[in-house]
């Protein structure tokens, strides 16, 4: 990933945040020559060196993936910054973002307990608080048979990179004037971006 290093996150904490708040990632490989994405929740072990996940046993893209270096994409917030909210007319448009790249190797996982561990942090991590809903509750049988659809995989880490393009490379009162335009609108990610800039910003 291009990242000028104004934008480099360079705080591992504020990486793996941004990888647990946004954990639907695009998984990207070669399958057959070409470049293959599958859109799915991965996980982030305690240790910070594992990603877990599964894929749908009729996608291809698990069969050749195995010991692939792979690539992990986890979107943040990111928005349209119009010029007209600035003070001057020499600009021009931009998206700020936040964006996390994982790279490492897949590993398949053949261990059934391991991958309904998995899945089992994975409802536990998206379920309401007080939730009526358990995985362990659910009938053992009806769970054996779906688990024979899905294959576990885990990605261990080589590399991570982490990119915040918050408007760093416009001066202050600039920065402040697009926090502004963002905070009146109606937009989440609009919202989330201006409360990075001014986290940013120590403000």
């Amino acid at each position: 990933m291009y990242i000028p290093s104004h934008f480099e996150i360079k705080d591992d904490q504020i990486i793996c945040n941004i990888i647990k708040q946004n954990g639907f990632a695009t998984l990207i490989s070669q399958h057959q020559g070409s470049p293959f994405a599958t859109h799915l929740p991965l996980s982030l072990d305690q240790n910070r060196e594992y990603l877990f996940g599964h894929f749908a046993r009729p996608n291809p893209q698990w069969k050749e993936i195995e010991k692939q270096e792979v690539l992990a994409i986890f979107h943040g917030p990111h928005c349209y910054i119009s010029p007209s909210w600035y003070e001057t007319s020499t600009t021009v448009p931009t998206w700020n973002y936040v964006a996390v790249h994982v790279y490492g190797q897949v590993e398949l996982i053949e261990d059934v307990q391991v991958v309904m561990n998995s899945l089992t942090d994975l409802v536990l991590k998206y379920e309401e608080p007080g939730s009526s809903y358990h995985l362990d509750q659910v009938d053992a049988s009806y769970l054996a048979g779906l688990s024979k659809g899905i294959q576990g995989l885990r990605i261990k880490i080589t590399r991570i990179e982490g990119k915040a393009k918050l408007s760093q490379n416009h001066p202050t009162e600039r920065q402040e004037l697009v926090i502004q335009r963002l905070e009146n609108k109606p937009g989440e990610d609009e919202h989330k971006i201006a409360s990075l800039m001014r986290e940013n910003l120590g403000t």
